[in-house]
């Protein structure tokens, strides 16, 4: 087990707690790899300590193989910090350098609430129905 540090509102001011994370709750990808699409399916954790191996993957799915789609699977992801939403974000960019489409599908309470009140829903959305327009 490791654990990581997060800021807590406590009556005298910020605190810190540390969370324990077991090695069930690491991230795990799994890319299927097409000719036109790359699904990429995510279990686990998307957090500081995760987010840079999966940044890497699809830089290295959009130069080895350039698909026109990628299609990253939330369904199982348990929790998603700043810096997973970073680095979804920044896949975006990358993809969209590239002249590929990336999609998110699988989203799940509360992360799906967290995409609307902050309008990355709309962002990807709208990115995907562009790509599927092509």
């Amino acid at each position: 087990m490791n654990g990581s540090l997060h800021a807590v509102s406590t009556r005298g001011g910020i605190g810190l707690t540390r969370e324990l994370v077991s090695e069930r709750d690491n991230l795990d990808i799994k890319v299927d790899h097409g000719e036109e699409r790359a699904f990429v399916r995510l279990r686990g954790r998307l957090g500081i300590d995760s987010s840079p191996n999966l940044r890497d993957r699809i830089q290295a799915i959009l130069q080895e193989q350039a698909p026109k789609t990628i299609i990253v699977d939330l369904a199982e992801v348990s929790h998603i910090d700043a810096s997973g939403i970073a680095t979804l974000l920044e896949a975006l960019k990358i993809a969209r350098n590239r002249q590929a489409t990336l999609c998110l599908q699988g989203l799940q309470s509360p992360m799906v609430r967290l995409f609307e009140v902050t309008g990355l829903q709309a962002v990807f959305e709208t990115a995907c129905k562009a790509g599927a327009q092509s």
